[in-house]
């Protein structure tokens, strides 16, 4: 069974399955999930400041992100 914001784009990834990720500055600003990851079997989308320090968890999944230039 798939969900209906499944067939609008099938390119999406699904969310929350890496512990890890790496992003640029041109993936600012951060959210969890990703823009290119599909919301609707996640948690709700959280923005995240990497810029500072580099580095960021989510709150909710505890994935890691980290700022790659």
């Amino acid at each position: 069974m798939t969900h209906p914001t499944d067939a609008s784009d099938a390119s999406l990834e699904s969310a929350n399955t890496q512990h890890e990720y790496t992003v640029s500055r041109a993936d600012l600003p951060l959210s969890c999930p990703t823009p290119e990851q599909k919301l609707w079997n996640s948690h709700p989308r959280v923005y995240l400041a990497v810029e500072e320090t580099g580095t960021a968890v989510c709150p909710y999944c505890s994935a890691r992100y980290r700022l790659v230039d």
